[in-house]
């Protein structure tokens, strides 16, 4: 073989290495051009848009409760009743209100005479025919007990407010007014500028017609309306055409990513963005260093996203209804609360117990003193059941006046105690009303223990079980549930 073939069966075999290395390198740059572009769309963007939603729902759940509490407050109810007289203890009950929940701002505006009553006195007589009013109009006329809006507010200088608007109803449930408290849009815009900074993405809310609304300090806003900004105008009408969706646009010869999603109780979409030409810049980079290492690196990354994923989605399930009377967590709350624990038993066996609590003779509080000493009595035993339980305990109110008990790493016997000291918590003192007249407070209980695989109507139905004869034997004392397969024979006897 001549030096010219040699030569050329070298070239073949290098051109041969070459050309599959410069293959390999392309189609693997290419798959991860894919896997980083489907990464921002589908995992990225999605994950900090629900983070920041899940903020803001969390940041609004305090101004609903306190809205409710007046909506319910048995003050608010008798002095329209009683002709909305001297105005200034409303205004002070506002105040009072504003300043005790730290609201931003605090009203009450009555269907009767249309008087808008604020924090700082009587602020306006709203009416029909006034495009500001018809915020009141709205909620007198629709059926939630209450919604989410976001204005102007007068009161304070036409600073943008975020309100929550409660119905209010007399005795007979009759529509009486609107109350409530507003959350500053500033705080909503702190979240925003936050999560700019930690990942490094513009986070903007427009309305239903485009028009921005809240954004970073950084962000030009010169063009208001993303019909006409360049590129984001081009998928414009189909993002503001869906609930939520992921877009793609080209500006300046570069591509961004931008997820969508409607907030109702703003009414204002949440847009996240990110510049997807410098993200595939750095992984080209990457590959081309080190194969190795952006696989390892895609490895790291993924299961980070998945890790903050199932923390998101524990954040949301915690998420719980509040019972608006006693500010524990509701009848719905407790299957949530239940699943939870359920799941963990199964990764770690320890003992779960319930414990059912119900108020002793409490018909008769509300025939001898009225439904409003009884409410004082449920918020009054609630208070004290709450500070005797453990604090890794699930209170919640079952309804009327019962209440449940949720104690994971915890047997019968460390159950029974527990219920124990939450009777005798609100036994230790009397409900003193005014006028110096004393109730006092008694719960008897039922406790059970959890056997594998047992559902939360069955432990509920045994505990409920021993409970009844706590209140047949006397009241005021604890019994404990036979288990299951007790229960199950009983059951057959009967």
């Amino acid at each position: 073989m001549d030096g010219g073939a040699k030569r050329r069966i070298v070239v073949l075999i290098v051109a041969v290495v070459a050309l599959g290395f410069l293959g390999v390198t392309l189609a693997n740059y290419a798959v991860s051009r894919a896997w980083v572009r489907e990464t921002i769309v589908k995992s990225d963007l999605p994950l900090t848009s629900d983070t920041l939603y899940s903020e803001i729902q969390q940041d609004l759940l305090k101004p609903i409760f306190v809205s409710s509490l007046m909506a319910h407050d048995t003050f608010v109810r008798d002095w329209v009743l009683d002709g909305e007289r001297d105005p200034g203890r409303m205004t002070r009950y506002l105040a009072e209100i504003q300043k005790k929940y730290d609201a931003f701002t605090a009203f009450f505006v009555s269907d009767r005479t249309g008087v808008y009553y604020q924090s700082k006195g009587v602020l306006k007589t709203v009416h029909p025919d006034e495009p500001r009013d018809v915020w009141f109009y709205r909620v007198r006329d629709m059926s939630r007990p209450y919604e989410t809006n976001v204005d102007p507010d007068m009161a304070n200088l036409d600073t943008i407010t975020i309100f929550i608007n409660f119905r209010v109803f007399d005795y007979r449930g009759n529509f009486i007014g609107a109350t409530g408290v507003g959350l500053q849009a500033s705080t909503v815009k702190q979240l925003v500028e936050r999560y700019e900074r930690e990942y490094h993405r513009t986070v903007t809310f427009v309305d239903r017609k485009g028009m921005l609304q809240l954004y970073g300090r950084d962000f030009d806003a010169s063009e208001p309306d993303i019909r006409k900004r360049p590129g984001i105008r081009d998928v414009a009408d189909a993002l503001l055409a869906a609930p939520q969706g992921s877009f793609e646009y080209r500006r300046d010869g570069q591509t961004f990513f931008v997820t969508s999603r409607f907030i109702p109780d703003l009414d204002w979409y949440l847009l996240v963005e990110q510049n997807g030409t410098a993200a595939l810049a750095s992984a080209q980079r990457t590959l081309v260093t080190s194969l190795a290492f952006g696989a390892a690196a895609t490895l790291v990354v993924t299961w980070l996203c998945a890790l903050l994923v199932r923390r998101s989605h524990r954040r949301l399930e915690s998420l719980a209804a509040i019972d608006p009377l006693t500010g524990l967590l509701s009848r719905l709350a407790f299957a949530v609360v239940f699943a939870q624990a359920s799941e963990r038993a199964l990764r770690e066996p320890r003992p779960t117990s319930l414990a059912f609590f119900d108020i002793d003779h409490f018909k008769a509080i509300n025939d001898t003193h009225g439904h409003a000493v009884g409410d004082q009595v449920l918020v009054a035993v609630a208070e004290r059941l709450h500070q005797a339980v453990r604090g890794s305990d699930a209170l919640c109110r079952w309804g009327g006046e019962e209440f449940l008990l949720l104690l994971e790493d915890c047997d019968l016997g460390a159950a029974e105690a527990v219920a124990d000291k939450a009777r005798d918590a609100v036994a230790a003192t009397p409900l003193v009303l005014p006028g110096g007249v004393t109730i006092a407070l008694t719960v008897s209980a039922g406790v059970a223990e959890r056997d594998l695989g047992e559902d939360a109507d069955a432990l509920i139905a045994r505990a409920d079980a021993a409970l009844y004869r706590a209140k047949d034997s006397g009241r005021n004392r604890t019994e404990r549930a036979a288990d299951q397969a007790s229960s199950r024979r009983a059951s057959i006897t009967q």
